[in-house]
């Protein structure tokens, strides 16, 4: 059973930061891309940050400059360091990994069960 663990989140003020984490644990042969996601009342989901099997990132528009996603591989961990954080970026923030189980399985992708985020102005 795969599982995906986060820890992290919180109340801060604005301008503040937060340090999000997630760990996969269960029975892992392969981690592709890894990423975290978040998901406003009465919004869609939306990508905030991914990073793929060699480190390369992609942000959201609306954290660039602010938030800085890290890998840890040997931990199956990744990170979310958020700084200069604003009143919009409160949410539930979910981690996503996109893994297979065994050698030759498929690839399928598998969400943590969220961690919540406020920002207060």
């Amino acid at each position: 059973q795969v599982q995906l663990v986060e820890s992290g989140g919180g109340l801060v003020q604005a301008g503040g930061s937060l340090r999000l984490s997630c760990a996969a644990t269960g029975s892992i042969f392969t981690i592709n891309d890894m990423g975290w996601y978040r998901q406003a009342p009465g919004k869609q989901r939306e990508m905030v940050a991914t990073i793929t099997n060699r480190d390369r990132k992609v942000y959201a528009d609306s954290v660039k400059g602010r938030f800085t996603i890290s890998r840890d591989h040997a931990r199956k961990s990744i990170y979310l360091q958020m700084d200069s954080l604003k009143p919009e970026d409160t949410a539930v923030y979910y981690c996503s990994a996109n893994l297979r189980q065994y050698y030759g399985g498929d690839y399928y992708d598998y969400w943590g069960q969220g961690t919540q985020v406020t920002v207060s102005s």
